[in-house]
């Protein structure tokens, strides 16, 4: 009779099976999810990121005045006086500005909008309350609307009255009321004689602005009227205030002011004012046209390569002469009215940008902002692998019982590694596709398909390549010959890997990275190649203090210390895994933080070094007037000038030339007063150069020269003589007094510092640069811009900086990126590198268990146990933080030319290192918290074992 075999333990066995490697599979479909997502949209990800950085630095660049500037000069219509008033400037100005909107490359897809027309007419000169005052009028198609008006309203748009609408802060300071006569006399706009009426009192603080005038032609693409009422919004008004400060609030002259006034101030006015005005003063204006480029993030991210930025380069070059050849024909500019805008006889367009200086800083900068966003990638990717690679070696242990008994029946290796690759095919697709998905969700290009399918193929063959590793006849062999043999392979591939990563490092900074955006394969396997370099070496040394340790625990009494250090020291090559996580993980971190933390801190410095003083005028010497006033504003404490003159001097005793040089002079006692820290001052005060001049040769401080050298240059055919008093100190390259002048011209061979007595006999016209320094704590910022505002707009003015504005507009939008970009990797990173960490915890767990039961047999404790695992943990986590934070602080040094953090801050010198230890101690005190988590819970799980779960018979301990 035979005896039915019941297939219920057989079913029971596979569902087993089965559960068992659930998490297994479920593990590996999600680290195939995220490392499939992080290479299919990592090129993607690259151009959107450049998109963003290009779109804020085009914000940022713009926040002065419009990106691309038009403008045109007119002439009254020919019409009688009579008829002025009955032309409207606002209809005749738009069909021009139609034109220059329209002009627009299709290719920028809008993004190129109608900013602002304005017409500014000469000073007037009247009497208020207050004063005398120089009144300027200003047409804005972007002034503020009935919303921005406390009182009264805007200038009428039509009539035969000259309306005046002026702040509340002109308001206060010149005594004016609502309606009240003001006459109008000649001041620099000649030959009028009219009465104005004040009609409105607007706010100047950029809220609650609304446009009330604004030009309602269409454009190609976009909606002028929509587009200038938005803009003419909040923002709007904001900008008008920045570019005509005296309209936020007047400024006033210093007393007996040679202009013979009080107050100048700006108003607004109607268009059909600033015609009449026009036409009885038979006056040239001009209008210009402000074009400001906003584009949309698809469209910045096509813009923001290599070869999209030569592309708006190039749309940017051909844009003003469309707009000039539609407007007037191709008709060269040589002064003349040849073209019209409405019935006034007008020239020809003229445009200026600074937007093609900003696309190649930009270009520049963003070089070495993928370099920090690549290597961020790449490390995430790194990472994510050796998560894959520890999953694995998990899988393959708890397996390996089964495996052996199916190879001791005859199964073969390479078989047994064939059905575990099927086995995890389904969760391996399932990750690609889910990977996939999530790449495709994200806005920008296609996924990079190639990569992903690259990417899970290897995480698919890994497994059944350890597999089969661990089952393959050689593993079975045993022997104490093996011994030599393992440490010659080991120092072998050491050796390998220390040779692959120095010429990996050679040739990235030899090469540098790949032109165009995306993954370089180059700089994703530096990241390993350096983590692995570091893992050698800690392995190789970091047991050497263990064991030290690990002797003098064994002359104290307990064993726990004893035997936790001694096995973390023995156990070093096999945690080699679980560092080479940490390390590559900490490293990207530390790395990421350091060079933000360095961008940010030394664009602030190079802010303050191009600024030089709390605020500085450069072109002083063009402009003296505007340099006194400036100097006579409330919180200016102390003020110093600081010149610059080319030479090329020659050796008064062998002719040899010295090199081109600048000779910079410094009034070097008011220097010390104001800034007792500045090393120029301490030079020339140190050298006597700051007394009286003895003779007739100017004494200097020279770099590459001896003191007593003489020195002599030519200056309009008269021959100056130089003295060399000594040679100029290091530090005084960097001394941010001479930033606004040696940052207007290129680098030079050599620098000559003089005191300013010494150089009375070179003219104030001869100097290439000059600034003078303002000094004060509290400096009346608002005042300083009413006198000379940001933008110019090119009338030679010269330029004011103000340090606060310009170390707030130090922050930069690509930092940002960079900070977000690199966060966001750091983060997935640590998250998988816990996981990782876990895994490496739960393969080493079995080894411990046995270890912990042997001493429990011998009455070890419960507090001890958890003494013993967090000793044994510790040496290889202390390893990986100082592993890990030493290479992510070296990086910069070793990436060299391929990452130049100098081309995002500028200034003098490379910035000063300023490493993120903040981020560092909270990585280094999250790592130490999960050891200690894990101890608890591994302690725990202990109590809960029995010990015969872990002690069996014929086991080979360890």
């Amino acid at each position: 009779m035979k005896v039915k075999r019941s297939v219920r333990p057989l079913r029971s066995v596979t569902v087993r099976e089965v559960r068992a490697d659930v998490p297994l599979l479920v593990c590996l479909a999600v680290l195939v999810a995220l490392l499939t997502a992080v290479a299919a949209a990592g090129p993607g990800l690259l151009d959107r990121l450049a998109g963003r950085a290009l779109a804020s630095r085009l914000e940022q660049e713009q926040q002065v005045e419009p990106g691309i500037l038009f403008s045109a000069r007119f002439e009254p219509a020919d019409s009688a006086d009579a008829d002025a008033w009955a032309s409207d400037l606002a209809e005749d100005l738009l069909p021009v500005t139609e034109v220059i909107a329209n002009a627009a490359p299709d290719a920028l897809n809008g993004g190129l909008v109608h900013d602002s027309t304005r017409v500014e007419l000469p000073t007037l000169d009247t009497v208020t309350g207050a004063g005398e005052v120089g009144l300027g009028l200003v047409y804005a198609s972007d002034a503020p609307g009935r919303g921005a008006y406390v009182e009264g309203r805007p200038p009428a748009r039509r009539g035969e009255v000259i309306e005046i609408a002026v702040s509340t802060r002109t308001r206060d300071a010149l005594k004016l009321r609502l309606g009240q006569q003001l006459p109008l006399s000649p001041g620099a706009l000649e030959n009028v004689q009219a009465t104005a009426v004040v009609v409105g009192f607007f706010t100047a603080d950029g809220t609650d602005t609304k446009s009330g005038d604004v030009d309602s032609t269409g454009t190609k693409g976009a909606d002028i009227k929509s587009g200038d009422a938005k803009d003419a919004g909040a923002a709007g008004g904001d900008r008008l205030w920045r570019e005509v400060p005296l309209l936020a609030g007047p400024s006033r002259f210093p007393p007996r002011s040679l202009a013979g006034l009080d107050w100048e101030a700006r108003a607004l006015v109607a268009p059909g004012t600033v015609t009449a005005l026009q036409a009885q003063a038979g006056a040239v204006l001009t209008v210009t046209w402000g074009m400001r480029l906003d584009l949309d993030a698809r469209t910045a991210a096509r813009f923001a390569g290599e070869r999209g930025q030569g592309e708006l380069q190039r749309l940017l070059v051909r844009y003003p002469d469309d707009a000039r050849s539609v407007f007037c024909g191709d008709i060269a500019d040589f002064g003349g009215m040849f073209c019209e805008i409405g019935p006034h006889p007008a020239s020809t367009l003229q445009h200026s940008t600074h937007l093609p200086d900003a696309l190649a800083d930009f270009g520049r900068q963003w070089r070495q902002g993928r370099v920090v966003i690549s290597f961020a990638l790449a490390s995430l990717l790194v990472v994510g692998l050796l998560a894959t690679a520890v999953t694995a070696l998990l899988a393959v242990r708890r397996s390996l019982d089964a495996h052996r008994l199916q190879r001791a029946r005859g199964a073969s290796a390479t078989g047994l590694a064939l059905a575990r690759a099927v086995h995890t095919a389904p969760a391996v697709l399932l990750g690609l596709l889910a990977g996939i998905a999530a790449a495709r969700s994200l806005p920008g290009p296609s996924p990079a398909y190639g990569q992903a399918l690259l990417v899970a193929g290897l995480v698919w063959l890994l497994l059944p390549a350890l597999t089969w590793h661990a089952l393959r006849d050689r593993s079975a062999r045993t022997g104490d010959a093996s011994a030599p043999h393992a440490a010659g392979r080991r120092l072998t591939v050491e050796a390998v890997v220390l040779l692959l990563a120095a010429a990996g490092v050679v040739a990235l900074r030899s090469r540098g990275t790949a032109a165009e955006a995306g993954p370089d394969p180059l700089l994703a396997a530096v990241p390993a190649l350096l983590g692995l370099a570091t893992v050698a070496v800690l392995v190789r040394c970091y047991p050497l203090p263990v064991r030290i340790l690990a002797r003098f625990s064994a002359r104290r009494r307990g064993v726990v210390a004893l035997i936790a250090l001694s096995r973390a020291a023995k156990e070093a090559p096999a945690r080699a895994l679980a560092l080479l996580v940490l390390v590559v993980t900490l490293a990207g971190a530390v790395f990421g933080g350091f060079v933000a933390g360095t961008l940010a801190e030394g664009r602030r410095d190079a802010a303050g070094w191009q600024v030089g003083a709390d605020a500085s005028y450069l072109g002083a010497h063009r402009s003296p007037a505007v340099a006194e006033r400036l100097a006579q504003v409330r919180g200016v404490d102390e003020t110093v000038s600081v010149r610059q003159l080319r030479v090329d001097p020659t050796s008064a005793t062998s002719g040899s030339r010295y090199g081109i040089a600048s000779l910079v002079g410094i009034d070097g006692a008011r220097l010390r007063a104001a800034a007792p820290g500045s090393s120029a001052a301490r030079a020339l005060q140190a050298a006597g150069l700051t007394g009286p001049q003895p003779g007739t040769d100017i004494r200097v401080l020279a770099t590459g020269a001896r003191a007593g050298d003489r020195l002599t240059f030519t200056l309009h055919g008269r021959t100056l003589r130089l003295r060399v008093a000594g040679p100029l100190p290091t530090e005084v390259l960097q001394d941010a007094a001479l930033g606004p002048v040696r940052g207007t011209t290129p680098p030079r061979e050599r620098l000559l510092l003089a005191d300013n007595r010494d150089l009375a006999a070179v003219g104030a016209s001869d100097f290439e640069g000059s600034s003078l320094l303002l000094y004060g704590p509290h400096l009346d910022v608002q005042t300083l811009r009413s006198l000379v505002p940001r933008a110019t707009h090119g009338t030679g003015a010269g330029e004011l900086r103000i340090r606060s504005e310009e170390q707030a507009d130090a922050a930069d939008g690509m930092i940002s990126v960079l900070r977000a970009a690199h966060t966001t990797c750091t983060a997935l990173a640590v998250l998988l590198a816990l996981l990782a960490l876990v895994l490496e915890l739960l393969l080493s767990a079995e080894a411990r268990g046995r270890t912990t039961a042997y001493l429990r047999t011998l009455g070890l404790g419960n507090r001890a146990t958890s003494a013993l695992h967090l000793l044994q943990l510790l040496p290889m986590v202390a390893a990986a933080v100082a592993g890990g934070t030493a290479l992510g602080l070296t990086l910069p040094a070793l990436l060299g030319p391929a990452l130049d953090l100098r081309e995002f801050t500028g200034g003098p010198a490379a910035p000063t290192p300023h490493p993120d230890l903040l981020l560092t101690a909270a990585l280094g005190a999250g790592l130490g918290m999960l050891v200690v988590v894990a101890v608890v819970v591994e302690t725990w799980i202990g109590r809960r074992r029995g010990l015969g779960a872990v002690l069996r018979l014929g086991r080979n301990g360890d």
